[in-house]
């Protein structure tokens, strides 16, 4: 470095798994985690999954003196889960939520309604721009029905890193990113950002396997979604980029191993991850990211927007099935309303007039147009994000074969 010093900024990062009357041990978990916190002394804490605003406020009081700059980033039906503890000053925060998010009659997954976003914070170290995040949840990865959505909004998030990154220093980014380290959401998000996977970059690792984060020696865990990986998965990552004129390395990388010291629990069914990074000015401004495996990230746009493709196709199934049966609805009570009008004008006088019946039936046909006619609006938005995004994709692969 040309005279000037190397800041280490030391990065924890969490899947709190902190879901209010459902998550086992909630209340005792994030007392662990905060009392954690308080005693390592992290520079950036970035956690997702707080669901309860009663359970960040506990932690910024209890944190409040090695963290005095805190952020909370609401959104959906029962906020987004996403926080932020910085040692450093925050200068302004902004949430990003995705414009698709999984699908509101699928309550038993939920995401629709948490608002699945990415929080940004701006710090004055560098700057630094920070992003704690969450995408959709698998559920199943043989027949992954989310992954369209997954990877519109692995693109989104791209496309927001790259336009809100200008005016900054140094990206990072941290979160439960839900998909594996070769999946082409990752493979997208990294290639047309630029950004670099502090596990595959640090100089010394210390945790799970290959770098796990949802193992199943973890308590907490369900066994039977890792059966097809006895080692367990990596869907918790923290990336990073540097940009203009500085560099940044990752010194270590370290994850948990099951249950935090002292206790006979993990922090969450997730194992947190914790970098330390070394942030230093360099004498010329770096080069651009983009540009150096054009080939390659033109293949990697070329099959996310095929699988998106796919994706609109199901879409445009769903919302035809859902207008037709609306429409169907509709009719049922336009013939239910003719006969009720003409029992009414003394055309069927002599057969007594089934009020019970004709007022369940016009219910069901009312009941079924109104979820046919939400359905449908729903999938035409779907449709239209998703012919959206692959109209983007398909700009940008041009743009990457016709450069020279």
């Amino acid at each position: 470095m040309e005279g000037e010093p190397t800041l280490r900024l030391r990065v924890f990062d969490l899947n709190c798994w902190a879901i209010r009357y459902l998550s086992k041990r909630r209340q005792e978990r994030v007392r662990l985690i905060g009392d954690t916190l308080r005693r390592e002394g992290f520079d950036l804490v970035l956690l997702q999954e707080v669901w309860s605003e009663r359970d960040y406020s506990d932690l910024r009081v209890k944190l409040a003196g090695c963290y005095p700059f805190s952020h909370y980033f609401r959104s959906g039906v029962i906020g987004s889960g996403l926080c932020v503890f910085s040692r450093f000053p925050i200068l302004d925060t902004l949430l990003y939520q995705y414009s698709l998010n999984g699908y509101p009659y699928m309550l038993q997954h939920g995401d629709w309604f948490c608002g699945k976003s990415v929080g940004v914070s701006v710090g004055v170290t560098a700057p630094l721009l920070s992003l704690s995040l969450q995408l959709h949840a698998e559920y199943c990865r043989e027949k992954d029905a989310y992954l369209p959505h997954r990877l519109v909004q692995a693109w989104e998030l791209a496309q927001f890193i790259r336009h809100t990154s200008k005016a900054a220093d140094v990206v990072l980014l941290g979160g439960d990113l839900n998909m594996h380290p070769e999946d082409v959401g990752i493979r997208l998000l990294r290639g047309w950002t630029g950004l670099r996977d502090a596990f595959a970059e640090a100089t010394h690792f210390e945790g799970c396997k290959n770098g796990c984060t949802l193992v199943p020696d973890n308590c907490f865990t369900d066994k039977s979604e890792l059966l097809p990986f006895p080692l367990g998965i990596r869907i918790d990552y923290i990336l990073y980029k540097a940009i203009s004129s500085f560099t940044v390395k990752c010194e270590e990388l370290k994850t948990t191993t099951g249950p935090a010291l002292g206790t006979d629990i993990p922090f969450s069914d997730h194992e947190a991850v914790m970098a330390t990074l070394h942030i230093q000015r360099q004498g010329q401004p770096a080069g651009a990211t983009l540009g150096t495996a054009d080939l390659v990230l033109a293949d990697v746009v070329t099959e996310a927007r095929t699988e998106v493709g796919v994706g609109l196709r199901a879409a445009q199934r769903q919302r035809y099935s859902s207008g037709r049966m609306a429409v169907l609805a509709l009719l049922l009570l336009l013939l239910q309303a003719a006969a009720a009008l003409g029992i009414l004008a003394g055309l069927g006088a002599e057969q007594p007039f089934p009020k019970l019946s004709f007022c369940l039936l016009a219910f069901l046909a009312l009941g079924i147009l109104v979820l046919a006619t939400g359905l449908h609006l729903f999938h035409t938005m779907e449709v239209k994000m998703l012919h959206g995004t692959e109209d983007q994709m398909w700009m940008a692969l041009r743009a990457l074969q016709e450069r020279p």
